[in-house]
């Protein structure tokens, strides 16, 4: 068992150093890390089936359907456009709005989804009042993360939490998560509104091009937008009813997709199933096999004996370690895979003798979500906003990023910390 153990945790860190050096895709990397714990015999592939979270799997794969579609209709444009215009045009004014109806997206979409459909519009609006990208973007990025962090669909640490903890609802997240994350955006953006201050002013010609905008035309297909709003409130509305319905969030969330589906007609499915981001799925699905090596070899009980032992079976130091340890490591490895490990080594620790576990996992989201926004490549959003910046010319390098990010998650993390002590504590 000592060789298996010793080869499952080889393999796993093997995979884990060139998931960082991005010198693969961090997806087939993590699908050859999987692959290798069956071929060498560490796990059997029934176990490593059984080990796969599906719950995580469905829950994000619904509601990717039911966001492509509705990003359809332009209606995030539509927002976007709308929130320039209520403000009058004023820079200092549009990028809070800007920053806001992200946040808010991003609780009830994903991170991910929210910055795809919110870039192009940024861009949109920053060209016409002659700004710099740069600061909207980089700001955009934490909001994102800042609001996935509120709900339990928002970011997908968030979603792989409450798909493994049963006992935690959709209210749950809401109830302990959502009023630190908005503590937490407003001092955000207020520091980052004194750092790029002098790069949010325009002049009154150039604000006035803002005001002719006619966001009703961004609007392109009224009838889709209806049966979208509709089935995504629908949506919504079951993961509060979860704890009354008894319905798991992962058929909650394909059984919206499949009614939109059947309300849109075969002409949006195709496109639909090709814009599931298929990538990100088959990265969990491997992470899960490689996470189940650590499992079944017994890594996982002696690592949670070993933080039991550092924290002297207390609560309290428990739960402030996994938040800093958490937000130190999801800013330089990206939170999926950590989560991934984590999960297990908290339970564990629980059936080990900690009675409980609601401030470990509380620790561990804001940890693992705040901590994205520590570096570039913290969490998905980030490289994604990166990317689609670098193809409209505007790169945003690593130091840039980080030089913002960095202290701003040292800061929301320090916040969470008085915060997860003073309400659990």
């Amino acid at each position: 068992m000592e060789h298996q153990a010793l080869l499952a945790i080889g393999i796993f860190l093997l995979t884990y150093a060139v998931i960082i050096s991005e010198k693969i895709h961090r997806t087939v990397i993590a699908m050859v890390g999987g692959i290798l714990m069956i071929l060498l015999g560490v796990v059997d592939q029934q176990t490593a089936i059984q080990h796969v979270d599906f719950g995580t799997i469905g829950l994000l794969v619904g509601m990717m359907i039911i966001v492509n579609i509705t990003g359809r209709t332009g209606v995030f444009q539509y927002l976007g456009i709308r929130a320039a215009k209520t403000v009058k045009g004023d820079p200092m004014r549009i990028f809070w709005a800007l920053n806001l109806i992200t946040a808010i997206a991003s609780a009830f979409l994903d991170n991910v989804t929210t910055v795809l459909l919110m870039v192009p519009v940024t861009f949109s609006i920053v060209r016409r009042l002659a700004l710099p990208p740069i600061p909207f973007l980089i700001s955009l990025i934490l909001s994102s993360n800042i609001g996935g962090t509120a709900t339990m669909i928002g970011d997908p640490p968030n979603i792989m939490i409450g798909t493994a903890v049963k006992e935690l609802t959709f209210v749950d997240f809401i109830t302990n998560l959502a009023g630190i994350s908005l503590i937490i955006l407003v001092v955000t953006l207020g520091v980052l509104s004194l750092i790029y201050r002098k790069y949010l002013r325009a002049d009154e010609d150039v604000r006035q091009q803002i005001l002719e905008l006619d966001e009703k035309a961004e609007i392109t297909d009224i009838t889709l937008l209806k049966k979208s709003v509709v089935v995504l409130l629908l949506t919504i509305l079951g993961f509060f009813l979860h704890p009354i319905l008894h319905i798991e969030s992962a058929t909650i969330a394909l059984s919206g997709a499949t009614l939109l589906l059947l309300l849109t007609g075969e002409r949006y499915l195709e496109e639909a199933l090709a814009h599931v981001e298929w990538g990100t799925i088959f990265f969990f699905v491997g992470l899960f096999v490689l996470v189940s090596g650590l499992e079944i070899t017994g890594v996982i009980t002696a690592l949670a004996k070993q933080v039991i032992s550092w924290t002297g079976n207390n609560i309290a130091g428990a739960s402030l370690l996994i938040l800093w340890v958490s937000a130190i490591a999801s800013t330089f490895v990206d939170n999926i895979p950590f989560v991934a490990t984590m999960i297990p080594l908290i339970k564990e620790m629980g059936s080990l003798g900690l009675t409980n576990l609601d401030p470990l996992w509380w620790s561990l989201s804001l940890g693992a979500c705040l901590g994205g926004n520590g570096s570039l490549i913290g969490a998905s959003a980030n490289v994604i906003v990166a990317g689609m910046a670098a193809k409209e010319g505007q790169g945003i390098t690593f130091l840039r990023f980080f030089l913002v990010g960095f202290p701003l998650m040292v800061l929301s993390i320090a916040i969470a910390h008085l915060y997860v002590f003073l309400r659990y504590l």
